[in-house]
């Protein structure tokens, strides 16, 4: 009997414990049976991201598109051309042609004679330029029919060669390799005996393969 008091007694005293310990975490509302509203959070709108469509309004575009219009503007001016309306791109190319045509003209092969002339000097000095635009004009000096200065590209400025010459007719003879970039071959030259005095000064125009020719008699 004593030993059932104790057990009740001890249930009873824990369980009271228990109840002191809880913590009343309900609110007002609660307490009174009323339950309380979770509010929504109105969610924003998510926008699309713009199309990055080639063409479109952000600018891009292909290489395609562009191929398209230079096509549409060929096919424009080749319609224009078969009614017999010149476009400003014809017009333009045929400037360009007659220009080419002007500059590229074929020359006549015409030798040049640039006189004779007599000296006791054992040599002669030439000094030779493009008179004209430098163009890439070329030439090659033969004294009696034998290279003696090869393939000589002509400046503004004047290059000189020492040459000398045997007793009797020295034949020397400029010929003209190439017409430049913008014909004929314009080469301009000097002659000097060894005394410095100048035995002929002259200017040509040659077309390719052509040659200007002096002779220059050597006493004894």
């Amino acid at each position: 009997m004593r030993l059932f008091n104790y057990i009740l007694v001890t249930t009873f005293f824990l369980s009271s414990w228990g109840l002191l310990a809880q913590i009343d975490t309900k609110t007002g509302d609660e307490k009174k049976g009323k339950k309380k509203a979770i509010l929504a959070v109105p969610s924003k709108a998510v926008k699309k991201p713009k199309s990055l469509e080639n063409g479109g309004k952000n600018g891009f575009k292909t290489a395609n598109d562009e191929q398209q219009k230079a096509l549409k503007k060929k096919q424009k001016e080749r319609e224009l051309e078969n009614k017999g309306i010149l476009t400003d791109a014809k017009i333009a190319e045929e400037r360009f042609l007659n220009s080419w045509k002007k500059i590229n003209a074929p020359y006549p092969v015409i030798d040049q004679d640039l006189g004779s002339f007599r000296t006791q000097s054992e040599s002669v000095r030439i000094i030779c330029r493009d008179f004209q635009y430098p163009d890439g004009d070329r030439v090659t000096i033969l004294i009696n029919g034998i290279p003696v200065v090869k393939n000589i590209t002509l400046r503004s400025n004047y290059q000189g060669f020492d040459i000398p010459l045997e007793v009797g007719i020295n034949e020397i003879s400029f010929v003209a390799l190439n017409q430049g970039t913008s014909g004929p071959n314009t080469a301009g030259f000097k002659v000097y005996d060894d005394s410095g005095n100048v035995i002929s000064s002259n200017e040509w125009n040659l077309a390719t393969g052509a040659k200007a020719v002096i002779l220059i008699a050597k006493d004894k």
